[in-house]
């Protein structure tokens, strides 16, 4: 097969599909790979380093008309070129990358009239043997490590306790929302930094995770018995819920001097857990760093892309953390799809197997159709 990997075109995107080091084992396999031009360039892989590994140099073209493209954001997860893009693809080509499948319903629909096969990583199941393919937590990873950079450098204050001669300097106070995968990486980075931390999530079987990372498991009296779905994703609750859940939360969001919220129910908007009420009960210079802000964002005050003082605390709204780490990033993705393709690769061409949950769960458009049930019920409101 020729696979292809472009240059990313959403804007702010700095990660590659495909980084260098696994281009060789695609090339011994009997696939020609052709790399766009610069496409791994802000990662920090320039062009040869791919050559040496045996992969082409190609143009833009060429590269999407490659038999398989792979993608960090495939084209219905663009809203800025996804529709142009998707016109310059063929019937029966296979796409595989974060295709934001859930949310995108038009450009969902453009792909499948289009005849296109594509596949969306972010629909990886959580099962034992799907792990290495997971590009879900492998980039809630480095938003979890980048979040807590991010509220150390912009907090005025100093993150470990220090005893020094100018007397004891105590360690600050955070507090993690939502114990995920980011909301994990995000306790251990903060505790390593040396602060004093907090954390909580809807989900009570993660209190044991929580406190073998150091950190305190903080106990709301919330029913929660229906929190957690069977792929072990937090589930999305009623406002009455999330009212109950703010109003207890108040005390300890007062109390803290960062607030990192990573709490995100797939396909759908991130539930508000960080009201106007809490921010102004902060102290003067406290920071707020909201993971889900590309999702609407946890915090009533946040504005997704900016960053924003309230009240005297400055309001961070990332939407891309892992593309503020390329390398490290491109490099776990590129580990991430290469072998969810090897996967999928028999006897040197994709092969379809919707009898393999991996497959059939991923799969979301084929032969002119949106074939992925829970895409096809996606909710249009």
């Amino acid at each position: 097969m020729r696979i292809g990997v472009p240059n990313e075109s959403f804007p702010g995107e700095t990660r590659v599909a495909l980084v260098p080091t696994h281009v060789a084992a695609l090339v011994k396999g009997g696939h020609q790979v052709l790399i766009e031009s610069g496409a791994g360039g802000r990662a920090g892989f320039p062009d040869r380093e791919y050559t040496e590994k045996g992969a082409s140099i190609a143009s833009r073209g060429d590269v999407l008309a490659a038999d398989v493209l792979l993608q960090v954001r495939s084209a219905t997860a663009n809203p800025v070129s996804g529709a142009n893009e998707i016109e310059a693809l063929r019937r029966g080509q296979v796409v595989i990358g974060l295709a934001d499948p859930l949310t995108s319903r038009e450009l969902t629909r453009r792909m499948a009239a289009q005849g296109v096969t594509s596949f969306a990583m972010e629909l990886i199941p959580r099962i034992t043997r799907a792990q290495s393919m997971d590009a879900l937590s492998s980039m809630a990873t480095i938003a979890g490590y980048k979040a807590v950079l991010l509220a150390a450098d912009t907090l005025p204050r100093m993150f470990p306790m220090l005893m020094t001669a100018a007397g004891t300097i105590a360690p600050a106070k955070v507090f993690i929302v939502g114990a995920g995968v980011a909301g994990l990486q995000a306790i251990s980075t903060a505790k390593r930094l040396g602060a004093k931390v907090d954390a909580y999530d809807v989900r009570p079987a993660v209190k044991e995770q929580i406190n073998s990372l150091g950190a305190r498991f903080v106990e709301l009296p919330l029913e929660t018995g229906a929190a957690e779905d069977k792929g072990g994703y937090a589930k999305a609750q009623d406002e009455a819920f999330y009212q109950r859940q703010r109003e207890m939360m108040l005390k300890v969001v007062a109390g803290s001097d960062v607030v990192i919220t990573t709490a995100a129910i797939p396909g759908k908007k991130a539930p508000i857990l960080v009201t106007d009420e809490m921010v102004r009960g902060m102290a003067p210079g406290s920071v707020i760093v909201d993971v889900a802000a590309e999702r609407g964002g946890n915090c009533e005050l946040t504005e997704p892309g900016k960053n924003v003082t309230r009240h005297n605390v400055t309001i961070l709204g990332p939407t891309n953390l892992p593309a503020s780490v390329p390398y490290h990033a491109s490099q776990m993705y590129s580990r991430n799809i290469t072998t969810f393709l090897a996967h999928l690769v028999k006897d040197g061409a994709v092969n379809i197997d919707t009898s393999d949950e991996i497959t059939r769960e991923t799969l979301v458009t084929r032969g002119g159709e949106i074939v992925h049930e829970r895409v096809k019920n996606v909710d249009p409101s």
